[in-house]
């Protein structure tokens, strides 16, 4: 049992990182109605930044996620001012063909630039030990990822559903010609939501080197899964996100304990499950 309980901990703490990989794409997706495929990309992106500063610069491990949730969003912003725009009017075919092309495009940069070896990541001692709880053991990286992935969950609800920013998301979004009639600029509002769910996505990548590697095949192996995430949390949903998150770790976690064999099997029935009983997810929007 208590061992069971130790394998639910670290589910937990992998639930928690798939939030922080999946909320941006919550934004695109369900808040912008774009499908961005390339979200990974931008994961991949932060995870590189980070490693390179680490590895490169000898920068400590905590400044170089803020480097990495900003680069990323740097780069969403010029992407989404350059040549994403023109497609928000598009089909959702035309949609995904350009954003998994620009996937495999950024994988085939990082394979240059990086080589296809996984990146090496360092962190500090206090995130690297096993903490003991009456003989359940706690990763304190688990820990770390649980705190940052709940701030990032109250503050992304606070912002698309309790301030003047969310309400001209949702407004541009619902009737883009009534909101531009009443003085929203559309397009920076898109600009700006979408350079935080890239910045988002930095910021999970960099999180992530420690628990799922890195390297440039990353905007695919993990594309799935993020999908998965949305999907049953509902597009448009942080909430439903976190909880679908967490309860899609615990339970991979599980069951990988329990039934090694299983691999991701227990996942996918669970989702076909679930969007029998809720079509939608279990959400929509934001609470």
């Amino acid at each position: 049992m208590v061992k069971l309980l130790t394998v639910a901990a670290d589910g937990l703490a992998y639930g928690m990182l798939l939030f922080l990989l999946a909320s941006g794409l919550s934004i695109t997706l369900g808040v912008m109605r774009f499908i961005n495929l390339a979200h990974c990309a931008f994961g991949m992106c932060g995870g590189y930044v980070a490693a390179t500063l680490m590895n490169g610069f000898r920068v400590p491990f905590l400044l170089t996620l803020p480097a990495a949730f900003l680069t990323a969003g740097a780069i969403g912003v010029a992407l989404e001012r350059t040549v994403i725009r023109f497609l928000y009017r598009q089909s959702a075919l035309q949609q995904v063909l350009f954003s998994i092309g620009l996937a495999f495009a950024a994988s085939a940069i990082a394979t240059m630039i990086f080589g296809p070896q996984q990146q090496p990541v360092r962190l500090p001692l206090w995130l690297t030990v096993r903490l003991d709880a009456s003989g359940v053991e706690i990763d304190s990286y688990g820990i770390f990822l649980v705190g940052i992935g709940a701030i990032a969950a109250v503050a992304m609800i606070a912002v698309f559903n309790h301030t003047l920013f969310g309400a001209r998301v949702r407004a541009a979004v619902d009737n883009r010609r009534a909101a531009e009639g009443v003085g929203i600029k559309v397009d920076r509002v898109f600009a700006m939501t979408f350079a935080l769910g890239a910045a988002m996505a930095g910021l999970g990548g960099a999180l992530a080197i420690e628990v799922l590697g890195l390297d440039p095949a990353f905007p695919f192996k993990y594309l799935v899964i993020v999908l998965v995430v949305i999907t049953v949390g509902g597009p448009g949903s942080i909430g439903g996100s976190v909880v679908a998150a967490l309860a899609l770790g615990v339970i991979d976690a599980t069951f990988k304990y329990l039934v090694p064999e299983s691999g991701p099997f227990v996942i996918y029935a669970l989702l076909v499950i679930i969007l029998i009983a809720y079509p939608k997810g279990l959400a929509r929007r934001s609470t």
